[in-house]
């Protein structure tokens, strides 16, 4: 956080300098919705959360969670917390219930916020207050409003803890100070006027993707329209309805709105400027079809990461013109390096980033080992590799990489050859088990409309556009892949499906 902050606690993300009765929200969520609140109402919302929590005694640093789809408490309750100096927990509900327990357990939480249809994965020894219910247990009933005087945190004081999605193990609390999230928020606004902005956001609030956009439209002045979650065709009708300008979302979810294609064609499309994508991999031929659905928007291949934050790219600091598939060139107020063993310098190898958006470590997990180097970079676990000019590409997750016959092997690697058949609408890769190569590819392929690519027609595309240990030896023809609770690829589903297929085969 630089010294010309204006901000001090990251529940306080409020331009009171700014007209506080322009729309701060539309909320398509919640029990009657649409509903609009002001900037004035979400800061209004947020010091009766904050009074209310204080006079329920809670003291500084005890974790509140919320458990609930998108919706206006949600994010009054999110700031509240932070503003009376006490660390919000938001919790992915589409956890099972015995992970949301032990999460809950694991951060201590002492009471939590939730909606009708998650209060039954809430422990019955915690204090809840319900967003949908009218009576004593309700939000309206909770408020104490009337002003309040924002708690000042220490600089490193921790504001919230974000869980990991916990797909290859226990889920991770990553602990997140104030001051390192006012430095995301200003950062990415930086000089902007987004005032005009009306952002759709659909993606769930405890995701750091709709998290930190929430916060950068505080900041910015801007309008939020919010889904409570993501339908395609309700995220299409909004952005007509409602003319937003930006969008956000992970891959898989433009994917699936662009199949919607009898909607698509008759709605009006036009007010949109901007569609970031993050989180996940983007194809080719997934920002072709964008381009072609939106000719006139600026489309942004990002990149972040829960432990780091959403600022880790940007525009060439000489103007050159990014590259259709680079996530971008690296930010200036942030320093990174690839690593590939011992070499710190490598065209190609594992991100590492420096800047203040760092965590400030896992929460209670003795057992890990800090991913954070002793000069202070984190290390992501994400392969790179950068051009000539300075520009990254993502190669893929490390932990997603298999070997097959001594070779690795990156999923999104493959996933975005197969993508570049003029069949393939997208496409999925995970390893199976094979008995001389140890593992090897295979692939769910969703074909585009009104094709049927052959099995055999697919691989011999890949023998010609890849290294022949890349070409999947089993080839399915899907209608839709599964998501996983971020709304990214479930990849441990499809290696399920896919052991399920082999076996059926065989027998």
């Amino acid at each position: 956080m630089s010294q010309t902050s204006r901000f001090t606690n990251l529940g306080d993300l409020v331009r009171r300098d700014l007209d506080l009765d322009r729309t701060a929200l539309v909320d398509l969520g919640g029990e009657t919705a649409p509903r609009e609140f002001t900037h004035r109402d979400l800061d209004d919302a947020a010091k009766g959360v904050a009074r209310a929590l204080t006079k329920r005694g809670f003291s500084r640093g005890t974790r509140i969670a919320i458990v609930s789809a998108n919706r206006f408490e949600y994010l009054a309750a999110y700031y509240g917390i932070m503003r009376a100096g006490l660390v919000a927990v938001p919790v992915n509900f589409k956890f099972p219930r015995s992970v949301i327990d032990f999460i809950l357990k694991d951060s201590a939480s002492r009471l939590v916020f939730c909606d009708a249809a998650r209060k039954p994965d809430c422990p019955a020894d915690l204090p809840v207050v319900d967003f949908s219910s009218t009576g004593a247990d309700g939000f309206a009933a909770f408020l104490d409003n009337g002003p309040f005087e924002t708690v000042v945190p220490a600089p490193d004081d921790p504001a919230m803890f974000l869980y990991t999605s916990g797909s290859s193990g226990t889920p991770k609390g990553v602990i997140l100070s104030h001051h390192s999230h006012i430095w995301v928020a200003e950062t990415r606004l930086g000089t902007q006027d987004i005032s005009h902005h009306r952002y759709l956001i659909a993606a769930p609030l405890y995701h750091m993707n709709a998290l930190a956009l929430s916060k950068l439209a505080a900041v910015g002045h801007a309008t939020i329209v919010m889904l409570p979650q993501f339908k395609a065709r309700d995220y299409i009708a909004a952005i007509e309805r409602y003319r937003c300008t930006m969008l956000t979302a992970v891959p898989p979810m433009i994917a699936m709105m662009l199949r919607e294609d009898d909607l698509l064609e008759r709605t009006d499309l036009s007010s949109v400027e901007i569609i970031r994508m993050g989180s996940a991999p983007v194809s080719q031929a997934l920002m072709a079809a964008i381009k072609r659905t939106f000719p006139k928007a600026q489309v942004i291949n990002a990149y972040g990461t829960t432990e780091a934050g959403p600022v880790v790219f940007g525009p060439h600091p000489k103007g050159l013109s990014q590259p259709e598939m680079s996530v971008g060139y690296p930010h200036s107020q942030v320093r990174l390096r690839l690593v590939d063993s011992d070499d710190r310098n490598a065209d190609e190898g594992v991100l590492e980033m420096r800047c203040p958006g760092v965590m400030s470590g896992y929460h209670n997990r003795p057992d890990l080992k800090r991913p954070i180097t002793e000069d202070g970079y984190y290390v992501t676990g994400d392969v790179f590799r950068r051009d000539e000019n300075g520009f990254h590409y993502f190669v893929g997750r490390g932990d997603d990489m298999f070997v097959s016959g001594g070779e690795n092997i990156y999923p999104a690697d493959v996933e975005r050859m197969l993508e570049r058949h003029p069949d393939i609408a997208q496409a999925a890769v995970v390893p199976v088990e094979d008995d001389i190569k140890g593992t090897k590819p295979v692939a769910f392929v969703i074909p585009k409309p009104g094709q049927r690519p052959a099995e055999e027609a697919i691989k011999q595309f890949a023998l010609a556009n890849a290294p022949a240990y890349q070409h999947p030896r089993s080839v399915w023809l899907v209608d839709d892949l599964p998501l996983a609770s971020t709304n990214k690829l479930d990849r441990a589903a499809l290696r399920t499906e896919a052991a399920k297929r082999l076996a059926t085969a065989r027998d």
